[in-house]
């Protein structure tokens, strides 16, 4: 248990977050494609190699999550992804749910799937190199969801993952995302995921898990993607804050999810959370906020890995600088 304490402070370091580049086959082929790229294993492992290899990356990511596919590749020169990363000072993850699923019982909600087998294809995961995992529950919004039944069902699911994980020395990424989609206000967002993350506390508690060895990785607390208003960054942080301070001192960090935010507004919003006194760090596990300008520059052209590289990295300095703004007079 102690490596997962100490593995996890090294993913919530001062001035580091963690890259999440851990689509699915599909996600990642449609992706590719709209950018222009044939949707193939090999393009889908250039462009994860072009993440990864990005000058000063280190600098700014502790770690970063890729799929099972990914992890079982290699680097172009033949290092499996696991010990090239962990070579360039950086925490190899691995996404292991194998997502969210319609719910019996509950119309328009889900409930993420992957626990069978989950213990051994953690134990592989260990022995090919990975140093944490990721799991995520999505929650849909509105006037009465999530309903009780899918707070409950996800809530048990990522306990039961995060227990396996330490198990096997592995720190596991808990992630509860109550979705952006919506005309929701502010308000109602805050009430959702303080009920998400009040029942997941207690899942956690009941199967001993450890939260000085979790990373946990919520959404922020924020107006629906199609509401009226947009609120500032300043009430972003004041609403969610206020709903994390009800987790124990003794959690590692939370690493927030960009949820389909705009890369400038998730990291404006990630800034103005530093402005607030927590016991544990306030950083970031953004994905497509980060990676989808680098896609956009490379597009699969080889003459434009650079380009792709360099677009990252912006986003990545800019989110590291945004965690390293925390006000001195505040203690961390």
């Amino acid at each position: 248990m102690d490596s997962c304490r100490e593995i996890a402070a090294q993913m919530v370091a001062p001035g580091k977050g963690v890259l999440a580049a851990d689509e699915s086959i599909g996600t990642m082929s449609s992706r590719l494609e709209k950018a222009g790229v044939e949707a193939t294993p090999e393009n889908r492992r250039r462009y994860r190699e072009l993440l990864s290899t990005a000058p000063g990356l280190a600098d700014g990511a502790s770690g970063i999550i890729f799929c099972d596919e990914t992890l079982r590749q290699t680097f172009t020169d033949g290092r499996p992804f696991a010990e090239a990363v962990h070579a360039l000072g950086i925490l190899p993850g691995i996404k292991v749910d194998t997502g969210a699923k319609p719910c019996p019982g509950l119309p328009g909600e889900t409930v993420t799937e992957g626990l069978d087998g989950l213990p051994g294809r953690l134990e592989e995961y260990a022995e090919i190199g990975a140093a944490f995992a990721k799991w995520r529950a999505v929650y849909v919004i509105d006037v009465e969801r999530p309903s009780p039944g899918a707070i409950r069902s996800n809530g048990n699911a990522l306990a039961r993952y995060a227990a396996a994980c330490q198990a096997a020395g592995i720190v596991p990424i808990v992630e509860p995302e109550v979705l952006m989609d919506g005309a929701h206000t502010i308000e109602r967002c805050a009430e959702a995921t303080a009920a998400v993350h009040a029942d997941l506390r207690t899942e956690l508690e009941l199967l001993h898990v450890d939260l000085a060895g979790i990373v946990l990785k919520p959404n922020m607390v924020i107006e629906g993607k199609d509401a009226a208003e947009q609120c500032s960054p300043e009430q972003v942080a004041d609403a969610t804050v206020q709903v994390l301070r009800a987790w124990p001192d003794e959690l590692a960090g939370v690493a927030f999810l960009s949820g389909g935010q705009s890369p400038e507004r998730a990291t404006a919003n990630l800034e103005a959370m530093q402005r607030h006194d927590t016991p544990w760090p306030l950083t970031f596990s953004f994905g497509r906020a980060l990676v989808d300008p680098a896609l956009a520059a490379w597009h699969g052209e080889p003459e434009l890995v650079e380009a792709g590289q360099a677009a990252l990295a912006e986003r990545v300095a800019a989110n590291a600088t945004a965690v390293r703004s925390r006000d001195p007079l505040q203690p961390a």
